[in-house]
């Protein structure tokens, strides 16, 4: 411990994110990103902005953004924040709505941020065992005493959704307290809570353009929720940053939003991939999780992961492996690339499985 060092910074385990190499022919299949380019909407908006643009401080509301996601879920401005990345925003939330006296309840198997963000702004929290198929059981979380509940969904990294009518239980029977609802992968699977918005103000939904609009490299995610849900995200957001999204990210996010058509076949043609790769999978003899994701989560009961993980790098093929929980670490998440990739993956299974 460096002697100059706070005492919150000594007693934290940082998020590990995914490995990002610097190498040409890698097969990237660890991070989820989308193996399909962004809207040419996106380049040809951030291709116009003006260098003289960059000069000055962007918009800091984002207005461009908010305006093309409350068209896009038919919702009203005010409902809308935006941040640099759905990290940021969750970030924004734990401190300004999930710390309480009563404990935030979340998964013992989901994104590992949740844990990372508590022990960062000092929330009380308990996980939830996920039930013996590693799904999600709302019931779960109706009996505890809470001073907040977030879920991802569909769930990371296992990919299973949590059905519409569990969610709206949820933020029914929990109104006395704020629900988070992290959907950064629902485009590939699931329905939207966002809907449920107008009726429970305690409904706070999260999405990223990470993932399903092709912009890992953009950083823009979003938060809608009721007016004051999404004024206490603004009220920390210029506590600690007025101007998180800048002017290219802005204009290229806007674009995205409004281009339906390239997102909707860029979507499909993910969702078609997952359904191939995991047929080809569970022929190989994986256990291969249902997933609404664009990745999937699987394990070979006669195949150690990590060993596997570490076979396939040697073939210039990334694939994620978790150390912890113990109780994931004989599984694997791929993310699904392209065809070719996806049909290079098989093969190079079907080859370490042959010995």
């Amino acid at each position: 411990m460096n002697r100059y060092w706070s005492q919150i910074v000594a007693g934290l385990h940082p998020y590990v994110p995914g490995e990002q190499p610097r190498l040409d022919g890698l097969i990237k299949l660890n991070t989820n990103e989308n193996p399909y380019g962004p809207s040419p909407r996106v380049l040809e908006a951030i291709r116009q902005a003006t260098t003289e643009a960059l000069r000055l401080y962007p918009d800091p509301s984002s207005t461009a953004i908010k305006t093309a996601v409350a068209r896009h879920h038919g919702l009203d401005e005010a409902q809308v924040f935006v941040g640099n990345g759905s990290d940021e925003v969750l970030a924004h939330a734990f401190l300004g709505l999930l710390r309480h006296e009563q404990p935030l309840l979340f998964p013992d198997v989901t994104y590992s941020f949740y844990r990372v963000y508590a022990e960062l702004y000092g929330v009380k929290h308990e996980t939830i065992p996920l039930a013996a198929d590693l799904t999600v059981r709302v019931e779960d979380y109706l009996g505890c005493p809470a001073g907040a509940v977030i879920l991802a969904n569909p769930n990371a990294p296992t990919g299973i959704r949590i059905e519409p009518a569990a969610i709206e239980r949820l933020v029914t029977e929990c109104a006395t307290i704020p629900v988070v609802i992290d959907e950064a992968y629902i485009d590939f699977g699931g329905i939207t809570a966002a809907g449920l918005i107008h009726r429970h103000p305690n409904l706070l939904v999260v999405q990223t353009l990470s993932k399903s609009r092709s912009l890992a490299g953009l950083r823009v995610g979003f938060a809608m929720g009721d007016a004051g849900l999404i004024e206490a995200l603004t009220r920390v957001k210029d506590s600690f940053n007025s101007y998180p999204v800048d002017r290219l990210a802005t204009v290229g996010a806007a674009a995205a939003l409004d281009d339906r058509e390239h997102f909707d076949a860029c979507r499909h043609r993910v969702i078609a991939t997952r359904t191939w790769l995991g047929a080809e999978l569970g022929a190989l003899g994986f256990q291969v999780l249902p997933s609404a994701a664009n990745f999937l989560f699987v394990r070979h009961p006669e195949r150690d992961a990590a060993t596997l993980a570490a076979a396939l790098r040697e073939r210039a093929i990334l694939v994620r492996h978790f150390e912890t929980p113990p109780r994931i670490k004989q599984f694997l998440r791929i993310s699904v690339g392209t065809e070719d990739q996806c049909e290079t993956l098989v093969a190079e299974l079907r080859q370490l499985l042959s010995r």
